[in-house]
């Protein structure tokens, strides 16, 4: 069985249409002469995990208000070149810094107790705009919902409040949340803090870029084909999409409807790595059960393997030199540290990540109900017809972006028959998958198959998403010749969480981790 000649045409546009608009855009967009870089951290608590700031608040070496004030002057400071965080709270996490520290202050029963009941007390947060945070917007970037506030707080935010963090505001997204750039006509663009000419990343991209640019030390977003790790290997830091129904996916918009719970998972953020398995600790709740997080990991007992590309699919760019040589030297150090071997290995379906993720996010649900239609989402309840959007998008009058308008477009064409084939290849590829890695095995894959773009560019590659089909631990790895994050995806088994979350804690000592942007 293969690809059908009407499949293989319509592969055949997908990659010279992107292709031929690209060169075009090259040709005719202009250049800007805004400043590229952040100035660099002065405050030392600004260069302290969430874990060492929560311990320091504890022992009252630092005040919740004098970290929670070091962040609020960070943002002022840099959120004007980044454009990052769209809708602040900092007089009430002002508020709720002094009432943590009062906590402290009352607090008898010793600083152990204060870390069981409290293990994030008085450490500043920063929010995914799509999950609702009580009293802020929740509008994924959609002009007609710039008046909606959220009246509750998402799950793992409420979680994560519980254990005692202070958000101190929500940060941009795609529109929609279904774009590898966060841009929408609501907020505007979000820069990347390495490179103010390049892209952050979607849809968690304003996340991505406040963290990287060192003005928030952690915060949440989501994924569902990159969302999380695309901007944290953009802007240089540490991201973790858990295994399915670990960390619930509820009090977000747009919600999951058809098969897309199954493909989203939402999860910690951050500079440092030691903050990634505390933090989906926390998010997780009484699901972190599922999960080993307490069990120590040997590295050297682990299984290594590394895949260089997706087998050279025509819809993805191939993959940035630079990248193949960092991943390189990850299995060259592995190897040389722990005395292993990292194996190389390939997966021919991989070549179909973009035609499987595209399948199955429009498959119904286990009662038949479908996913649904993105154009309805762009309506909100009014009437969207993609083509006019397109037409007036032209003129400027359009309320929707180029790139939301290109997806409702596609959707109109998609077929309502599944390929066959491709449901083959999905099928095939999660068996190889799940036979390879086990309970013990440990992958690498290019986060990406190029550097961070420049604004807009990926609206002519807008398929490289494929490279972050696979629930993973995105690690930064240094700065490239341009001084961009470079970075590799570790990938385990189902429910193994714990053994990326370690491998991210030695690539940190091994390469450097996050790289302060205003001194790259």
């Amino acid at each position: 069985m293969a690809l059908t000649i009407g499949e293989r045409v319509e592969r055949f546009l997908l990659v010279l249409l992107p292709g031929l608009f690209l060169a075009l855009f090259r040709l005719v967009s202009p250049g800007t002469k805004r400043p590229k870089h952040l100035p660099p951290i002065k405050n030392p608590l600004l260069t302290l995990s969430a874990v060492q700031l929560a311990e320091k608040i504890r022992r009252r070496e630092v005040t919740s208000v004098e970290v929670v004030q070091a962040y609020i002057d960070r943002i002022q400071e840099v959120n004007p070149l980044l454009n990052a965080l769209v809708k602040d709270r900092f007089p009430s996490a002002i508020q709720e810094a002094a009432r943590a520290d009062k906590v402290i202050e009352e607090e008898n029963r010793g600083e152990e107790a204060l870390r069981n009941r409290f293990p994030l007390l008085g450490v500043p947060l920063s929010v995914k705009e799509s999950f609702a945070l009580q009293g802020m917007p929740n509008s994924a970037g959609l002009i007609s919902r710039r008046k909606v506030l959220a009246s509750a707080d998402a799950p793992p935010v409420s979680l994560l409040k519980r254990a005692g963090a202070i958000p101190l505001g929500v940060t941009n997204t795609s529109e929609l949340c279904m774009w590898m750039e966060s841009s929408n006509h609501l907020y505007g663009i979000t820069s990347n803090p390495y490179d103010l000419e390049r892209i952050c990343g979607g849809s968690s991209g304003g996340e991505g870029s406040i963290i990287g640019g060192g003005a928030a030390v952690m915060g949440i977003g989501s994924d569902i084909g990159g969302s999380i790790r695309m901007p944290c290997f953009f802007n240089g830091i540490f991201g973790h999409k858990p295994s399915k129904d670990v960390v619930s996916n509820d009090g977000q918009f747009p919600s999951c409807t058809g098969l897309q719970n199954d493909y989203t998972g939402s999860g910690p953020m951050c500079r440092y790595a030691e903050d990634l398995l505390p933090l989906l600790k926390i998010m997780a709740g009484p699901t972190a059960d599922k999960l080993s997080l307490s069990e120590k990991v040997d590295l050297k007992k682990l299984r290594f393997f590394t895949v260089v590309d997706d087998g050279g699919s025509p819809l993805t760019s191939p993959v940035d030199n630079q990248l193949v040589q960092a991943q390189k030297r990850v299995a060259a150090r592995l190897e040389a540290d722990l005395g292993v071997t990292v194996k190389k290995v390939s997966f021919p379906q991989l070549k179909y990540s973009f035609e499987i993720w595209n399948t199955f996010l429009a498959l119904p649900d286990k009662d038949g109900k479908p996913p649904e239609p993105f154009v309805e989402l762009m309506a909100d309840g009014g009437s969207v017809w993609p083509f006019w959007e397109l037409i007036k998008r032209i003129f400027g009058r359009s309320e929707h972006t180029v790139a939301a308008i290109g997806l409702a477009l596609m959707e109109s064409f998609h077929s309502s028959k599944p390929s066959q084939f491709i449901l083959k290849q999905k099928e095939e590829l999660q068996k190889e998958m799940e036979d390879l890695l086990g309970t013990d095995g440990v992958l690498l894959y290019p986060s990406h198959p190029l550097l961070a773009p420049k604004h807009h560019h990926p609206l002519f590659t807008p398929y490289n998403f494929s490279y972050t089909g696979l629930p993973v631990t995105q690690c930064p790895l240094g700065l490239s010749k341009e001084r961009l994050p470079l970075g590799v995806q570790v990938v385990a088994g189902k429910l193994q969480d714990h053994l990326p979350l370690a491998v991210a804690l030695y690539l940190e000592k091994a390469f450097g981790g996050w790289v302060d942007p205003g001194v790259a």
